[in-house]
């Protein structure tokens, strides 16, 4: 059978398992290794949580390393998988709060939404703060 090409997805059977990664069987005979980093998009503490001996998995071969090493990732031959991410709807972004009191926010309202709504208020509240206790000072220093 001829070599896989980098960037090749296929089959592979899980061989071993050691604490930096999975070993993987490839369909030209060679064995190619899963590093730990590319066994999940998650933390992976325990390669046993993920993978058993004998699995079939589907992987990715990323390059061919030095020593007729062969890398391979599991998470990259998933995404290869996934469909294209549709655009999201663009929800219409509320106007900036003016001079005025505060309004409630609905449940639906986004959290940058919320966010400058809350940044807006603090921002209003220690100004108002502040001018009182120059008030108080100022007052103080006069008599």
């Amino acid at each position: 059978m001829a070599q896989l090409e980098a960037g090749a997805v296929f089959e592979g059977k899980v061989t071993g398992i050691a604490a930096f990664g999975a070993f993987i069987a490839m369909p030209d005979g060679q064995s190619g290794l899963v590093h730990i980093s590319e066994i999940a998009d998650t933390y992976v503490k325990d390669i046993h949580d993920h993978l058993q001996v004998g699995q079939t998995v589907r992987v990715k071969l990323l390059a061919y390393g030095e020593g007729n090493r062969i890398n391979l990732s599991i998470k990259r031959a998933v995404e290869q998988q996934m469909p294209p991410e549709r655009p999201r709807p663009q929800t219409p972004r509320r106007p900036a709060i003016q001079n005025g009191p505060a309004q409630p926010l609905s449940g639906d309202a986004l959290f940058e939404d919320k966010l400058r709504h809350f940044m807006q208020e603090s921002d209003s509240r220690i100004s108002d703060t502040r001018q009182r206790e120059n008030r108080r000072s100022s007052g103080r220093r006069r008599r």
